[in-house]
């Protein structure tokens, strides 16, 4: 685990992403930048797809923030911050991020406008300048004089000129030297090794590099020789030169081993008993069967080589006894192996002491050099084990510095490794000594180690360094970094890193040593992981293949001889994935490429059928692009040869239709349906009876049309083979519409329903999603059925949320809740909320600021009409928040207005109105000149405060509102204004000012009168004044005026209740006031009258209650 205190290291790192166009790397535009936010505000809501990707990545995610356009991730072991590290620097981590974050259409467009994530983050822990090995070719001068202490050593001479086998590693002590003069090979001391004034070119320097040492493939035939540049030997430097002539390639087929039976030792003459065993064993050179030999393990060694012996203690003694009589016949090299079969089998009975002294034996062993190079590596390796059980460190590190030599310079030794416990020390000093080319031999030595046992989980931390290492721009290739990637992909799918193999796949489709070859493997690599990464359905091309198609394409081009029917089939892949994401016009283009670029008619290795394909394709295409001209132009040139071609007869008629030239088109689909009835190609023939009913919809024949679409119904309806279920719904749901058009509903409403089984059973969403939407339309409004649109509506939704089609569903949601809403019910109110915070949500995520303001405010509405008033106050500040980070000042001014209105149109808390109108919405209207809107608040304003009778406030809102009406010559709004400021004086006593402003709005009405609304009006206006000048003003003259003119209006209206009043009123008037008997006693009279036709009981006349109402 991480120890280390917090004050040393950060625990979250902040990954910082971008999106770069061209090769430059500059940002993209602001529409990208806000693409890639988007999905990131999408995953922050639903990370676990971002967690599993990171998790692959051996890193934890703790939050995502789109604002910042940052994934905060941390590490738990340093293991993790390793393996993470180098998916960074491999280009691993952006190529996930992209498979992540952005769409499928990102793969097309990339191959036109070349955009990438851009990954950066600072590391919180110094990475030191490294120490870089140059590599380099040639022969070195011994410095000094040396003897050899051992048989694997050379004797040098001051000046002696030493060819350097393989790789000489300044941090390393050992190298494998040969001496020239002699031809003799061993170990050499570096420090004894200076520098030549000789430097061999490319062409004199070697037969070919140790196998695997220069550029190869892991675990594979090596097919090229080494490349390195030959330069001067100097400090810190690799030297590469030819593997010696002694080492033989590896064999194909393993030989087989003799046995050898144990005899029981017994005193006297037994030589006779080791003949066979000695004739097998001695001889300085090596043999594949040696080999076998070396990597059997003591147990194997004991049961299928030797036999005859009942235990291993038997065998053991056999022998040893061998071994002394080796050494007494001076048979040197019997003597070495059977040291070293001791020190194995010792050591696999745990008996390591004894096993030491039988390897460092067969080292000791008097004879002139050390030939078997692979036996010396295998007991060098033993003995490092031994030593590091023994804990043994000055022993262990100056075998293993032995055995780095040898392994460096004749790389075939490593087969004979038991372990890796050398390698990973020589892995270790070359990381220590800062060596990156030691670094990555080692890391190459290790990958092969393993690759050679079927240990592909331990190849891959090798393997990705190794990678890493040499993307270096200083260092020489080691092996072919296309095929590396490659391994390393299909590595990463065995162990179900599916991200990181589709980013290998794509990496070594980068490489400049990349194929045509590796492409398709590319492309293999990355259509099965893809596929268990998306569960697409098999026939699916993933986006992800098209930079693998286009790399291949190149490729294929680039020999217009050659690969013709590749080049056919990686066209038409491409151009399906092309029209799959409506980039329509890039599929033209390639296909005119491959028309044009090989001439498929010249092409025997291209059937007639794929030529023929090609350009139906194409014609289609054309089509698609609204461009039936030149559809028609190849449509004509493929019936010239194919006159009887039923499809091609289809879509000429489709192309004729585009053209208007509905006549030749009927003609076309005629003929096809003639040939298809014929040949009995019935998918065909009911394309040709639909195709000629919505022509015939088209030309307004509906009759026709019907028929034409009946007949295709029942031939699709007739058909076994799948893959017309798209037609078929088409030609259902044109058929549904236009049964409904006739108003035959349950007809038209069957086909809909038809249709969308007919799409749910072949898992088309996009087509169950229009017969859906048909469904919704249908109970809707031809015939309204609110469950069953509800419920069409719910699954619309859900298609939607499948599709990932976010905005729509939201959308969708939006619409579902102003659906529940209308219904009016507590319960209703509640499944309106819950949808509207689902679309609330996803707006959220797309980052929709409008839309999302407009959900909060919708929610706090909803609340309110629930009664839950203390969440109302916390949806509608958090809409008002979100409106105004939009900075769009009409916006925010209709959220303001809106969140007013919720209280405004409610019976509780109006007066909460009051601030969204006056404190926030206003001041924001007279900044921006929003005139109308200032208009609307005041009226607002005015009415919600004469409802609250705060009478001297809305005076100062009704008098703006009546200024603003003015101005803009609103003739009504000027006489709202008016009205409310004559009742507001009122209100407030101020009779005079009331009888103004009544007046100003009798004198804007229309004139005559038109509606009995304005007759009404007119009335209670009039009779409004009689009361203001008869009780407030004292003026029973003035009043009787008004009384009349009201009374006229209500006779004009025929109301005999208003007319009751008034004629009471005047009768009133007119008997206690002015004195006119006669008529005070006519309009008594007729207040008696309307009094009997109302069956009011008593009309009183008497001044005394009036006297009581107004102090008169």
């Amino acid at each position: 685990m991480l120890s280390t205190s917090e004050e040393n290291f950060p625990t979250v790192l902040p990954v910082l992403l971008e999106l770069v166009r061209g090769p430059e790397r500059l940002p993209a535009d602001e529409e990208l930048q806000e693409m890639l936010r988007g999905k990131l505000r999408i995953l922050q809501a639903d990370s676990d797809e971002v967690k599993a990707v990171f998790m692959e990545l051996s890193v934890h995610l703790i939050s995502i923030s789109s604002e910042e356009n940052a994934v905060f991730v941390t590490f738990r072991t340093f293991e993790e911050l390793w393996k993470f590290s180098t998916y960074y620097t491999a280009g691993f981590l952006s190529h996930c991020l992209e498979n992540l974050l952005l769409d499928q259409k990102f793969w097309l467009m990339s191959l036109e406008e070349d955009v990438a994530i851009e990954v950066r983050f600072s590391w919180f822990y110094a990475d030191e300048l490294s120490v870089l090995s140059l590599p380099a070719s040639g022969t070195c001068l011994a410095t000094k004089e040396y003897d050899a202490e051992g048989p694997d050593e050379l004797s040098l001479a001051p000046g002696d000129r030493i060819i350097i086998v393989g790789h000489l590693v300044s941090c390393f002590d050992w190298f494998t030297g040969r001496k020239e003069s002699t031809g003799d090979v061993g170990l050499v001391k570096t420090s004894l090794a200076g520098p030549s004034s000789d430097v061999y070119s490319n062409a004199s320097s070697a037969v070919s590099s140790p196998a695997g040492s220069s550029s190869s493939r892991v675990g594979g035939p090596q097919p090229d020789p080494s490349r390195g540049a030959q330069r001067t030997l100097g400090q810190n430097t690799v030297v590469a030169v030819n593997r010696t002539p002694e080492i033989p390639p590896e064999e194909p087929k393993t030989p087989d081993l003799p046995c050898f039976r144990v005899h029981p030792v017994v005193e006297g003459n037994i030589t006779e008993n080791f003949t066979t065993l000695f004739s097998f064993l001695e001889g300085a050179n090596y043999r594949s069967e040696f080999g076998v030999l070396y990597r059997l393990s003591s147990r194997l060694l004991a049961s299928s080589v030797f036999t005859g012996h009942a235990d291993e203690d038997e065998l053991i003694s056999f022998l040893s006894v061998a071994r002394e009589t080796a050494r007494k016949k001076r048979l040197f090299w019997s003597q070495t192996r059977l040291c070293f079969l001791l020190g194995k089998l010792c050591a696999g009975r745990l008996k390591f002491s004894q096993a030491r002294v039988y390897l460092e034996e067969t080292l000791s062993v008097p004879r002139e050099s050390f030939v078997d190079l692979k036996l010396l590596a295998s007991i060098l390796s033993n003995l490092v084990g031994i030593y590091l059980l023994q804990k043994n460190t000055e022993s262990l590190f100056a075998t293993a510095e032995r055995l780095t030599g040898l392994l460096f310079g004749i790389s075939d030794c490593l087969e004979s490794l038991e372990d890796d416990i050398a390698l990973k020390y020589i892995l270790k000093k070359a990381i220590l000594s800062r060596n990156k080319m030691a670094e990555a031999r080692a890391c190459h030595l290790l990958t092969r180690f393993h690759w050679s046992r079927a240990e592909g989980d331990q190849v891959v931390p090798y393997l990705e360094r190794l990678l890493v290492l040499c993307a270096e721009d200083e260092l020489a290739p080691i092996l072919s970094t296309s095929h590396g990637y490659l391994t390393l992909g299909r590595l990463y799918g065995e162990l179900q890193l599916l991200q990181l193999s589709v980013s290998s796949a794509w990496k070594a489709s980068q490489q400049s040593s990349v194929t045509l070859r590796d492409c398709l493997s590319c492309m293999t690599l990355v259509l099965d992981n893809v596929t268990r990464l998306r569960s697409e359905r098999e026939d699916a091309i993933p986006a992800q293949l098209a930079p693998y198609l286009h790399r291949a394409l190149s490729f294929s081009r680039d020999h217009p001889g050659q690969h013709q029917v590749l080049s056919y089939h990686l066209t038409m892949c491409l151009c399906r994935l092309f029209c799959k994401y409506g980039m329509v016009e890039q599929a033209i283009c390639q296909m005119h490429h491959l028309i044009n670029s090989s001439d498929l008619s010249q092409h025997l290795s291209v059937s007639d059928a794929d030529r023929n394909s090609a350009l139906i394709w194409l014609a289609w295409l054309h089509l698609d692009r609204h461009q039936p001209e030149a559809a028609l132009d190849i449509l004509d040139a493929v019936l010239a040869t194919m006159p009887e071609h039923c499809v091609v007869l289809n879509m000429r008629g489709v192309a004729l239709g585009c053209m208007g030239d509905l006549r030749k088109a009927a003609e076309s689909y005629q003929a096809a349906a003639e040939i298809c009835e014929e040949y009995e190609d019935m998918p065909n023939w009911a394309v040709a009876q639909a195709n000629r009913g919505l022509l015939c919809v088209k030309a307004g024949a509906n009759g026709l049309a019907q028929r034409y679409l009946t007949d295709a119904v029942k031939l699709f309806s007739e058909l076994d083979e799948i893959g017309h279920e798209e037609n078929f719904i088409t030609v259902l749901l044109q058929l549904g519409q236009n049964y409904v058009r006739q108003q035959q509903l349950d007809t038209g409403k069957g086909c809909y329903e038809w249709a969308l089984l007919l799409s749910i059973s072949a898992g088309l969403l996009e087509c169950q999603l229009i017969a859906t939407r048909h469904l919704c339309q249908l109970y809707e409004l031809e015939c309204p059925d609110q469950a069953q649109c509800i419920k069409y509506n719910q699954h619309q939704i859900r298609l939607l949320g499948t599709m990932r089609a976010q905005r729509q569903e939201a959308e969708a949601l939006e619409s579902l809740s102003q659906r529940f809403l209308s219904l009016g019910a507590e319960r209703a109110y509640r499944a309106a909320l819950d949808y509207t915070k689902s679309s609330l949500g996803i707006f959220i995520d797309l980052g929709c600021k409008e839309k999302e303001a407009s959900g909060w405010l919708q929610a706090g509405r909803i609340y309110h009409l629930l009664g839950q008033t203390e969440l109302v106050d916390l949806y509608v500040q958090a809409a008002q928040d979100v409106a105004l980070s939009t900075g769009d000042t009409k916006f925010i001014l209709k959220i303001l207005e809106a969140a007013g209105d919720i209280f405004f149109n409610s019976c509780q808390d109006r007066h909460k109105a009051i601030p969204f109108y006056r404190d926030r919405a206003l001041p924001i209207s007279g900044r921006s000149s929003s005139v109308g809107t200032r208009l609307r608040l005041c009226n607002k304003l005015t009415e919600l405060m004469l409802r609250l009778k705060l009478y001297e406030e809305a005076v100062e809102f009704a008098q703006t509102a009546l200024d603003i009406s003015v101005s803009l010559g609103e003739h009504l709004s000027e006489r709202v204004a008016y009205h409310r400021l004559a009742v507001l004086y009122h209100c407030l006593d101020q009779y005079e000012l009331a009888e103004h402003y009544y007046l100003k709005t009798l004198s804007l009405c229309p004139t005559p009168l038109l509606f009995e609304e304005e007759t009404l009006y007119y009335v209670q206006v009039y009779q409004t004044l009689g009361d203001i000048t008869f009780y407030d003003l004292k003026d029973p003259y003035d009043a009787a005026g008004y009384y009349h003119l009201a009374l006229a209006a209500a006779m004009d209206l025929g109301n005999k209740r208003s007319q009751m009043q008034l004629c009471t009123r005047l009768a009133t008037i007119y008997h206690n006031f002015l004195v006119d008997r006669e008529l005070s006693l006519f309009f008594y009279q007729k207040a008696r009258r309307f009094a009997a036709e109302l069956n009011v009981r008593r009309v009183n006349i008497s001044a005394d209650q009036y006297y009581c109402r107004k102090g008169y």
